[in-house]
């Protein structure tokens, strides 16, 4: 009976404080940085940047040092998903708000938006996937336009 009465309680508060009522904070908190955001995008693209470049160097070497190949396989890898886990979790679930479906502008804005997102989680992904850096080009191509168009709202 207890577990019963504990699930009800837990649908009741479900439907009267879903997320639909807060839409863009988990918490809410109110709390935003997007600057910092950005910045922390742009340290995670370095460190991506020098781990190819390290991987390529120490691969050249004669013996290789597979321990700081791997060791650079595995911070390029943890930088790319922290890239993709601050677009996708706060940006996208977080900032980026649908507009009024009747203002076309708003909508070719959201839409922009939404594309240089997918952008950059595709780049960060084959960042990941290879020791490339035009792959690392096209994500900071994306992120700086991501990040133009998203200030330009907030003007």
């Amino acid at each position: 009976m207890k577990k019963i009465l504990n699930l009800f309680l837990f649908f009741i508060i479900f439907v009267l404080l879903r997320p639909g009522l807060y839409p863009h904070c988990e918490v809410p908190c109110g709390i935003y940085n997007d600057e910092l955001r950005f910045t922390m995008i742009d340290e995670h693209i370095q460190t991506i940047e020098k781990a190819i470049q390290q991987i390529m160097q120490l691969s050249e070497e004669q013996p290789q040092n597979m321990n700081q190949i791997v060791r650079w396989v595995v911070n390029k890898e943890k930088h790319a998903e922290e890239i993709q886990h601050i677009i996708s979790q706060y940006f996208l679930t977080q900032r980026i708000k649908g507009p009024d479906t009747e203002d076309k502008q708003a909508m070719a804005n959201y839409a922009q938006k939404l594309i240089l997102c997918h952008q950059i989680l595709t780049h960060a992904m084959k960042s990941k996937q290879a020791v490339d850096l035009a792959s690392v080009k096209m994500l900071k191509s994306a992120v700086e336009g991501f990040k133009s168009l998203y200030f330009a709202d907030k003007k």
